[in-house]
């Protein structure tokens, strides 16, 4: 609702641009509330981001999805578009290929670990590999000093009010996400193609 996740996509995708030969799209869900709620919400207009279709989705050789947390879980819009892949998982089209997840909550207790664990549960069901980012992130996973969104499931922020942003190690941790999986899923293109 407050560009959090976005500036953190925007990163993922720097970072998994910096993977030599790896292409990279930021797409944007479907919004499933109305206009009238979003203004009485205070909501800022959508980016231009394009609205992705499950068919476009099947096109994609690794994904990071990311979303605002939900009371512990990824918000509606984003499940209403995954209950809308039917056809992709009866077909498998997205069987073995890499996703990672990354968030924004409104607190420290808001459900960062609790979101990713409750939205792995829609890539397993589509055969989809689940590459967390560990720890591989190195001394940036144990910042003790400053308030720090992310964990080993992927990177995170916490977005408080809407005033507080993504703080620099945020956005680093965000870019190494999207390198790290784009050389992942890279692998496995090479491997597979050969």
């Amino acid at each position: 609702m407050y560009g959090h996740v976005e500036k953190l996509a925007q990163e993922i995708k720097k970072g998994a641009a910096s993977v030599e030969g790896v292409e990279v799209k930021i797409w944007q869900v479907p919004e499933t509330l109305p206009e009238e709620v979003l203004g009485k919400m205070g909501a800022p207009p959508k980016t231009d981001a394009p609205i992705i279709t499950a068919d476009e989705l099947a096109t994609a050789d690794g994904f990071v999805f990311g979303f605002p947390t939900r009371f512990g879980m990824m918000p509606a819009q984003f499940k209403a578009f995954l209950d809308s892949t039917g056809g992709l998982w009866r077909t498998q089209q997205l069987a073995g290929k890499p996703a990672g997840i990354f968030y924004s909550t409104g607190s420290q207790g808001g459900g960062q670990e609790t979101t990713a664990l409750t939205a792995i549960t829609q890539l397993v069901h589509h055969g989809m590999i689940f590459v967390p980012i560990g720890y591989t992130f190195g001394a940036g996973m144990f910042e003790m000093e400053n308030v720090k969104g992310g964990s080993p499931y992927g990177a995170g922020t916490y977005a408080g009010d809407g005033s507080r942003q993504p703080s620099q190690l945020e956005l680093d941790q965000a870019f190494h996400q999207g390198k790290y999986l784009a050389s992942i899923t890279k692998k496995l293109k090479n491997e597979q193609a050969a």
